[in-house]
């Protein structure tokens, strides 16, 4: 299973983990991990091309351990996180939360 964890205070992204498989398919055959990894990591591609927003990321093993925010989130930061967002919620609305949990 991909768990995914965001951080909000008072509605606003602090930080994000997502690691772990989703076990549909085999791997290199599966659509849940591809699916969650283009997501993810052309939001962090966008954030880091389209905003000064700063951060820092713990990424290893193809797993984003944690992503902090370490200056205020712009709002298109906060855009680019709830895209993020209701994409992974849309892919656990068509697989199902066998293969993908939500937390935050």
């Amino acid at each position: 299973m991909i768990r995914v964890r965001t951080v909000k205070e008072q509605g606003i992204y602090k930080s994000f983990s997502i690691d772990g498989h989703a076990g549909y398919a085999q791997t290199g055959e599966d659509i849940i991990c591809a699916a969650v990894s283009v997501l993810v990591i052309n939001t962090i591609n966008s954030i880091e091309q389209f905003t000064d927003d700063a951060f820092t990321c713990d990424c290893r093993d193809g797993m984003i351990k944690g992503w902090e925010f370490t200056s205020d989130v712009s709002k298109e930061t906060a855009l680019l996180m709830d895209a993020l967002m209701l994409g992974l919620s849309g892919v656990r609305q068509s697989y199902g939360k066998r293969y993908l949990e939500i937390d935050g």
